[in-house]
């Protein structure tokens, strides 16, 4: 289930957020009515989940007399999954070309009042809800006073994704995770609208309506502005 935790900052229910994906990830949400949340170091950023340099230089201070503290946050990387939200108040054409392939795929309006209201089940695991922090880790510090923060912090580069993050630490409940972990959540308050790629053809957009009927969803399918028709 959703918890407030009051150490993270997290946008205003209001927040309009997007998540952009293939048609196969689509229909497993869909059909499982689970929503997938990835192992946190198997993201492609090899920096995700560890600490910028200033709080390196600290931690090892630290370990210095307690060499188990460092191995702590080594092996919590295996144990944190995440979901992971663009915001932006308007569709973006940079997600869909990241995101998606040959002119396919799909993107899920939301907001994070909804995501909270979707998180309402009784989950096996609680999760967390917090906005990403664009760092230079050369020379800013990372707290790491919450278990979380080192997962709520990225280097400048990936600014662009503009990231609002669904995130649980399992690592009290002693499971194995490979690839990540899927939770319950209420399909219908998580997703307001959905938007089909923008270039797609006529045949995969019914393809899309016609799947979406089938699985008794009623989803309201816009028309993507970037396919709007030019004005001259």
């Amino acid at each position: 289930m959703y918890k407030n935790n009051p150490n993270i900052s997290i946008p205003d229910p209001d927040t309009v957020v997007w998540k952009y994906l293939d048609l196969s990830k689509f229909l497993d949400l869909l059909m499982s009515q689970k929503l997938f949340m990835s192992r946190s170091d198997k993201f492609e950023d090899q920096y995700e989940g560890t600490f910028s340099e200033p709080t390196f230089e600290e931690i090892k201070k630290i370990a210095e007399n307690n060499p188990e503290f460092l191995d702590v946050y080594k092996t919590q990387r295996k144990n944190v999954i995440i979901s992971s939200w663009h915001i932006n108040e308007y569709e973006s054409f940079a997600m869909w070309q990241i995101f998606t392939q040959n002119s396919e795929g799909l993107a899920i309006q939301s907001t994070i009042g909804r995501i909270q209201e979707s998180l309402h089940l009784e989950n096996q695991f609680e999760q967390h809800i917090g906005k990403v922090n664009y760092i230079d880790y050369k020379k800013e510090y990372i707290p790491f006073d919450d278990d979380f923060f080192p997962f709520l912090f990225k280097r400048k580069s990936f600014q662009y994704e503009r990231e609002v993050r669904i995130i649980s630490n399992l690592s009290s409940h002693n499971l194995s995770i490979n690839e990540g972990v899927k939770i319950d959540v209420d399909i219908n308050k998580l997703i307001e609208k959905i938007y089909i790629h923008p270039k797609s053809e006529n045949w995969y957009k019914n393809l899309v309506i016609q799947l979406v009927k089938q699985l008794g969803f009623d989803f309201n399918i816009g028309k993507s502005d970037l396919e709007s028709d030019i004005l001259i």
